[in-house]
């Protein structure tokens, strides 16, 4: 392991570490607080330390600071030759990054279990990462004892925010009015809605008044927060081997049919999860064909793919883009390249005009 990656590693698993303390301390003053950061600081660490180790750079050209959370996070999903990130795992991160973003710069309330879980789930992504960039097992630098430990752990996300929003209802109910309290306690749900739309920008103010309007009129909590109903925890094992992980379910299931058809319902489809659905570089769209990167950008110029808006998108994250396609852009080449000579398209890619 290079030396920065391994510097950059041993201080993510100190910050994991104090995050788990603070988590397990007795005392609640800044416990919420102290927690995020400390794990918001891990995770950066954990990023820089695998980019790194997998060749990527974590500077930019001419700068001296090192690149942001989002950056590292854009890398880690994108990056060719660095990705080791999946979807479920950045809008997880995304969400943390946002916590820490509200408990460090302004006000956040966050009930036991939902702050269990994002903490216990945390502490499972960093040995995931851990285990698949480096190789080996998180749990040999730490001691045994070291885990989050709740007394309720919650099992299902429905009834944490089942009984969020009826807090919230209450705090808002008339003659209490303590619309600071609610709003603390909407920015932590408002935050994992937004991260699963893939969104990192914070809620305003009258964003969630919004929030809060909608819980006081009655709507139920999958109708506020849409996007959370859509997400589920899955618990493995106990005591130290524990495993908590945030995932998507199965939604409803979806026909989509001409505009105008008897009895349909019009809706707006928007796909959410675009690192999901076009999860695959270049480079590794070539490893499924046999060829090498070039002809295999030689071959997508031949055959349009980049037209196709199922087959492609340039998937913008902070201030990077990157060229991503989905698995029917995959199906499509390999139907196509086999009636195709590969030498003839390659010959016509170098040649084509220079725009």
């Amino acid at each position: 392991m290079k030396r920065e990656a391994k510097y950059l590693l041993t201080k993510g698993v100190d910050s994991l570490v104090l995050s788990v303390e603070h988590y397990n301390r007795p005392s609640d003053r800044g416990r919420v607080h102290a927690v995020l950061i400390l794990m918001d600081h891990a995770f950066e660490m954990l990023l820089k330390a695998a980019i790194i180790h997998r060749g990527g750079k974590i500077r930019k050209s001419g700068e001296n600071q090192t690149i942001g959370f989002n950056e590292c996070l854009g890398k880690a999903v994108s990056e060719e030759g660095v990705q080791f990130l999946a979807g479920d795992q950045e809008v997880q991160l995304r969400a943390l990054n946002s916590l820490r973003d509200a408990a460090q710069h302004y006000l956040l309330d966050l009930s036991e279990q939902h702050f269990y879980i994002h903490v216990q789930a945390g502490f499972t992504l960093f040995r995931d990462v851990y285990r698949a960039v480096f190789g080996e097992e998180v749990n040999v630098h730490l001691p045994t004892r070291v885990l989050p430990v709740s007394t309720t752990p919650p099992t299902d996300i429905s009834t944490i925010f089942e009984h969020d929003t009826r807090e919230i209802e209450r705090l808002l109910s008339p003659g209490r009015r303590r619309r600071m309290e609610a709003r603390s306690k909407l920015r932590g749900l408002a935050i994992l809605d937004r991260a699963i739309h893939g969104e990192d920008s914070q809620p305003t103010d009258r964003e969630l008044s919004d929030y809060g309007d909608s819980v006081t009129s009655g709507k139920e909590w999958h109708e506020v927060f849409p996007g959370v109903a859509t997400m589920q925890i899955t618990a493995t094992g106990t005591g130290p081997s524990l495993d908590l992980r945030i995932s998507k379910r199965d939604g409803i299931p979806t026909h989509y049919v001409p505009e105008g058809t008897p009895g349909a319902t019009v809706v707006a489809v928007h796909k959410v999860d675009y690192l999901g659905f076009y999860n695959l570089g270049r480079d590794q769209v070539a490893g499924h064909l046999g060829l090498t990167g070039p002809k295999t950008t030689a071959l997508i110029w031949y055959l349009k793919i980049k037209d196709d808006e199922e087959c492609f998108r340039r998937v913008t994250i902070g201030k990077s883009s990157f060229d991503r396609y989905s698995q029917k852009a995959i199906e499509q080449l390999r139907e196509e390249v086999k009636t195709l000579d590969i030498n003839e398209v390659w010959t016509s890619y170098r040649a084509r005009p220079k725009n």
